[in-house]
């Protein structure tokens, strides 16, 4: 049986683009890419070898996307929120110190600014984070309103 803390080697993922925001440290960062109102206009850079895969990407209004939270050192499998006194795991958070660091953001996708440029809104992540991949936004398929948020549910955080 594997160590799950040491599991066997995945393939490397390797990005497929940039990202760019106005946040320039972790610090800088909202917690909530909808925290902020109005939200500012991100840029994600698609790199050329991908460029294909963008096909139709315009035709839908939001997408999720995946990205490499680079600049986490390492993994907390419990910590106390600044927001709630009670530890928690960090599987029952969105904190980024994860043993995978991998973010995800559903994103207002605003569009080209350039052939290789998508424009987007309601990013939480730093300037230069590496692009993992971009997938559309269904709401028949993404999103469940009955959902429950868990502990969550006291905060009333989005």
């Amino acid at each position: 049986m594997n160590d799950p803390i040491t599991p066997d080697p995945l393939p490397v993922l390797r990005p497929i683009g940039r990202i760019a925001t106005p946040f320039r440290t972790v610090a800088d960062c909202p917690r909530n890419g909808r925290q902020i109102e109005p939200a500012p206009v991100c840029h994600v850079t698609v790199f050329g070898a991908y460029l294909p895969g963008l096909a139709s990407l315009e035709t839908f209004s939001h997408l999720i996307l995946l990205y490499a939270l680079h600049e986490v050192r390492a993994a907390e499998l419990t910590f106390t929120p600044p927001f709630d006194g009670t530890s928690r795991g960090v599987f029952a958070t969105r904190a980024p110190r994860r043993p995978n660091p991998i973010g995800m953001a559903v994103v207002a996708f605003d569009g080209f600014a350039a052939p290789d440029t998508l424009k987007v809104r309601y990013l939480d992540c730093v300037d230069g984070t590496p692009l993992l991949d971009i997938k559309p936004y269904l709401p028949s398929t993404d999103s469940v309103p009955e959902a429950d948020m868990g502990w969550l549910n006291r905060h009333r955080t989005r």
